[in-house]
């Protein structure tokens, strides 16, 4: 189903969360649930992965995740600050890291401001809270949430490291 590339991150991230008896929490919305599906893919990941959350519509952020309406009225669900407030809110949950993926998979997209492959993602845990953007292009539904996928596992394990 995942590609290697994909596994050996995923297997990474399960190690390192191991080594450090972190539990690892996804809040996903472009994704749908491919970040937590690519961690669990791996057999013994139920010792390090919590649950996840896939969040795709505005109320579903604000009710699972605690993103106000007013960030996402302001800001836009593809924007640093609800990437940041999905991660935080993943949080409020048995994990002790989180990563958050929102973005605009494509085809096209409404918005020249926000177009088809821009990703925002943020990991939080008790040590800080760490966002990054991808401009992907308008490479495909279906490259843009595989990187994005790529993309959200590193970042998850470099986290880790703090």
């Amino acid at each position: 189903m995942f590609d290697q590339e994909i596994l050996d991150l995923a297997r990474q991230t399960l190690e390192r969360c191991r080594e450090r008896g972190l539990m690892i929490v996804t809040a996903e919305s472009c994704t749908g649930g491919l970040v937590a599906g690519a961690l669990t893919a791996i057999a013994g990941s139920s010792d390090v992965v919590d649950r996840g959350f896939v969040t795709y519509s505005y109320a579903a952020k604000t009710a699972l995740l605690g993103v106000p309406e007013a960030m996402i009225a302001e800001h836009g669900a593809v924007s640093e600050p609800v990437a940041r407030a999905m991660a935080e809110g993943a949080l409020l949950s048995d994990g002790h890291l989180s990563v958050a993926v929102t973005g605009v998979a494509g085809p096209g997209s409404d918005s020249q401001a926000k177009p088809a492959g821009l990703v925002h993602m943020a990991a939080a845990r008790d040590s800080g809270l760490t966002h990054r953007v991808h401009q992907f292009g308008d490479i495909g539904r279906t490259e843009v949430r595989r990187r994005s996928v790529v993309e959200a596992l590193k970042l998850a394990l470099d986290v880790t490291q703090t």
